[in-house]
């Protein structure tokens, strides 16, 4: 039998993370694409590889320091990954700017939008951005010299700067300087010229025109731009006596984190460029060249720009599950309408305001809710979710926030939440020591009669009223006894001190979330081994765990066909002679960001489906909190496999992974296309039309 453990038949996790936004690079190069969509995409590539650094490289970096020898399962070391990435983020960074500035850049221009160097102004032009720069720029700016007895200043993560080398006239001294670009504060861009001829002035350009002005009586003899990315990975002691103090600690710490990326513009002189590496003790495989804009994420800057909408994609108003619609467009009694049986939401495509935040809502002004508890990981600043639990603790009810503190980039925004939320009562709890919270559940206790009746939502999303339009996310409602006894009993051992002993129907990680996934699996794998029709799909984000891994190796060399639709990393090898070769991994990357996870097995007559937080990462199955549930309703499995069928038929927006690690795009070909977003908004348009006629008569 082969060995399901040789590192040949893994991917390494890192390197398919940048295959992933090579994807989303191609929806920049994809002319099908409105222009402003693909703008968009190379700022989504651009932040997506600045989070990857701080987080992801930064770790291999201190396994490399640490002299910790950390390999995969594709049997890489941390330095051999290092290498790779470095050279493969070359490779794409020369792509993504010569997609900008060699096709999007002039067509933007021929649509009135002109990103513009100085010399390329016309006098009046020029006139009019050095006014600006008098009158609103100099003031921001703050020249430091580097030498003659003064510190390196201190440079912040991801923050552009301009390095100045100056000459002493009377003495031919010669310094670095350093300038901050102050886009937080100004923006990216400086705005010239009409509404229907914008020119757009990179900020950096305007200060690098007007250095004499900062540095009056020397000679400015180069400059050039440059930027830096820090470990802004953190941990926190299992032992912290009061995790919101040690959470803030940490985010000051983060600020300060190591340099793991010096990006140089390619126009900089050696000098300056060596300086800058000698100060900031950087090794060679941490300075990268760059060719163009840096710092492409604020390419957002022009994305949102008023107007354009020929440029844009046409825009998508989520509509309300047929469940949910009342008489003449009102609303319905919620509780009653789950009572009548599971309802299922997919989110863009269905409202997120008029089913789960309907939830919530009916549940504050309801005077038979008894208790209200939800987790929230990632939420919105302006969030009515979080107010509305403000509103029920205020009315007297027993109101339970499980809030992930730890959520990566979210920290400072949670802390202010817990900080309202106990204000006014609301137990504010932050999870179980050693492990983060991924769960997204909300549970309603509502008194009815003599007993007591449990209502669940259970998503594969955050409670975030932003991504619920832009992120594709399954959620289910249910009064279903034995979930709500499952997630009321996994409140209990989130909030207090409880370990059950067995959960009726859902999985719960780091316990029985990997053997339930594996239990699913060799359940299949028997099927089919017994002559029935036996199917495994799955759609996740990411798939990384060996075990999982090797599992599905098995089921293939069973026999079992096995298809995987994973948006991100993928760390399974399909196609592989005698042990993978019935495995078919595709990922869609499009206008939605695919975000649901949904475990399918067919056995036969049978269909499991399971929906929830987590994906196949160790980290999900190891060292998180997290929660899928069966779907026991018919008719919410069968919606379920129907995303699934349209997501595996895509040929628009699709990729496929083959034996050798290559993404290739599908294409129709001379079949139908099959855009599976498309077709969702579609079918969910013709939903509500179908839908209100009936309501209305």
């Amino acid at each position: 039998m082969p060995d399901l453990n040789d590192p040949s038949l893994f991917f390494n996790r890192e390197l398919s993370w940048l295959d992933f936004n090579e994807r989303v690079l191609e929806l920049a190069e994809d002319d099908s694409v409105p222009l402003l969509e693909r703008v968009k995409f190379c700022a989504i590539y651009g932040s997506n590889l600045d989070e990857f650094f701080m987080v992801r490289v930064a770790g291999l970096w201190d396994q490399s320091d640490a002299g910790i020898d950390a390999r995969g399962p594709d049997g890489l070391s941390p330095e051999e990954q290092i290498k790779a990435i470095r050279s493969r983020s070359l490779e794409l960074d020369r792509r993504l700017h010569d997609c900008f500035a060699g096709v999007l850049e002039p067509l933007m221009e021929s649509e009135g939008i002109r990103t513009s160097k100085l010399e390329w102004l016309s006098a009046g032009e020029r006139s009019e951005v050095d006014r600006i720069f008098e009158r609103q720029i100099l003031p921001a700016l703050t020249p430091l010299v580097i030498g003659l007895g003064r510190p390196f200043p201190y440079i912040s993560n991801l923050s552009l700067s301009l390095a100045v080398l100056l000459r002493d006239p009377e003495t031919s001294t010669r310094v670095m300087a350093r300038i901050k670009v102050p886009t937080e504060l100004l923006g990216r861009f400086i705005e010239v010229g009409q509404d229907d001829d914008r020119i757009l002035v990179p900020l950096e350009e305007v200060i690098a025109g007007n250095l004499a002005l900062l540095f009056p009586g020397v000679e400015v003899l180069d400059h050039g731009a440059f930027r830096v990315t820090r470990d802004a990975d953190f941990t926190i002691s299992d032992e912290a006596d009061d995790l919101l103090e040690a959470v803030q600690n940490e985010l000051r710490r983060r600020k300060f984190g190591e340099v793991v990326r010096l990006e140089i513009s390619e126009n900089m002189i050696d000098e300056l460029k060596e300086s800058l590496i000698e100060v900031l003790r950087l090794q060679d495989d941490e300075v990268f060249i760059s060719a163009g804009l840096l710092g492409m994420a604020d390419l957002w800057d022009v994305v949102k720009l008023p107007g354009y909408s020929k440029l844009r994609d046409e825009p998508w108003n989520p509509v309300t599950q047929p469940r949910l619609q009342g008489e003449d467009g009102g609303s319905i009694d919620m509780f009653a309408a789950i009572r009548q049986g599971d309802i299922m939401v997919h989110h863009p495509y269905d409202s997120f305001s008029s089913s789960v935040e309907r939830f919530i809502a009916q549940a504050v002004s309801d005077p038979e809710v008894l208790a209200i508890k939800q987790t929230v990981y990632r939420t919105s600043d302006d969030s009515p979710m979080v107010g509305a639990l403000i509103r029920a603790s205020e009315r007297g009810k027993q109101v339970v926030c499980m809030l992930e503190l730890k959520a990566r980039f979210d920290e400072q925004a949670n802390i202010e939440w817990a900080k309202r939320l106990e204000k006014v009562g609301v137990h504010v709890v932050y999870g179980i020591p050693g492990l983060k919270t991924h769960i997204k559940a909300l549970l309603v206790v509502r008194r009815e009669g003599d007993r007591v009746r449990n209502y669940v939502h259970i998503g594969t999303g955050n409670y975030h009223s932003t991504t619920a339009r832009l992120y594709t996310d399954l959620g289910i409602f249910t009064a279903n006894e034995q979930i709500g006894a499952d997630v009321s009993d996994l409140f209990n051992v989130l909030t207090g001190y409880a370990r059950p002993a067995a959960y009726r129907q859902v999985l719960v990680s780091p316990d029985t979330m990997r053997p339930g996934i594996l239990d699913q699996i060799k359940k299949t794998i028997q099927a089919h081994q017994d002559g029935q029709q036996a199917k495994i799909s799955l759609k996740v984000n990411s798939l990384v765990d060996r075990t999982c891994i090797q599992a599905l190796y098995e089921a293939s060399q069973a026999g079992v066909e096995v298809e995987i639709n994973a948006r991100g990393i993928c760390c399974l090898r399909p196609g592989v002679p005698g042990i993978s070769d019935n495995i078919r991994v595709v990922s869609i990357v499009g206008r939605f960001l695919e975000h649901s996870r949904v475990y399918a097995f067919r056995r036969g007559d049978e269909n499991t489906v399971l929906i929830g937080s987590a994906d196949l990462m160790p980290r999900n199955l190891d060292s998180r909190v997290e929660l899928v549930t069966p779907l026991l309703d018919e008719t919410a499995r069968d919606q379920t496999l129907d995303v699934l069928e349209r997501c595996f038929a895509d040929n628009q927006n699709a990729w496929v992974l083959d034996s050798t690690g290559t993404w290739s795009r599908l294409k129709a070909e001379g079949a139908e296309p099959r855009d599976v977003q498309t077709e969702l908004r579609e079918r969910h348009l013709a939903l509500e039309a179908t839908t209100a006629p009936q309501l209305a008569g």
